[in-house]
């Protein structure tokens, strides 16, 4: 069952992304060059438990064609457990191939790509422990919606698949369910990019 908190999340990006559209209008304006911007996301892995989803801050860099582009974001989170006296670091970084599926102001596009996952687990109270570090290696696939206000700003929000699994790993369940990709997690993102 979805929280109150999650279910704010989703009508606000819902919101934004239908104000985008409406403001948007046909006309042929598409960004296309380089762009630096900032963005949030929202993490959820998928699992039994209800746990609420995790919020990043990051950035991105875009290099856009008319078709076709190329996204390099970073977002980290940082939380700290008095409890546990334990601090966590999460930078997840991701390499996204984006497909455009339009030229006009708002238009849709396909993502997917390879991300790196990084977290660091610190004591609080021992400055000498370097801490241990993970990085775990997944692919994502998903898709979103770039609004362009003007011809050097886009607003984009997207949904992602993370952790993808090609192999099929149950062998009983048959072979159309072999072929649909499992996933470990989700990532809602929004963000404003400036292009140059």
């Amino acid at each position: 069952m979805a929280t109150v908190h999650t279910l704010s999340l989703r009508r606000t990006f819902v919101t934004i992304l239908t104000v985008g559209g409406l403001l948007a209008s046909a006309s042929p304006i598409f960004a296309q060059g380089f762009g630096i911007g900032g963005r949030m996301a929202w993490v959820k892995s998928d699992s039994e438990l209800d746990v609420d989803s995790l919020r990043f801050v990051g950035g991105q860099i875009r290099m856009l064609g008319p078709r076709v582009g190329l996204e390099v974001s970073l977002d980290h989170r940082s939380e700290s457990s008095e409890a546990l006296n334990l601090k966590t670091t999460e930078t997840p970084v991701q390499a996204s191939l984006l497909l455009r599926l339009g030229r006009g102001r708002a238009t849709p596009y396909l993502l997917g790509g390879p991300g790196w996952y990084r977290r660091t687990l610190n004591v609080l109270n021992d400055t000498s422990n370097p801490g241990v570090t993970s990085t775990e290696f997944g692919w994502h696939a998903g898709g979103g919606l770039e609004v362009l206000p003007s011809q050097h700003i886009g607003i984009h929000g997207d949904y992602r698949f993370t952790f993808l699994d090609f192999n099929g790993d149950n062998q009983d369940e048959g072979f159309i369910h072999r072929l649909i990709p499992g996933h470990r997690g989700s990532m809602w993102t929004l963000g404003a990019t400036f292009y140059f």
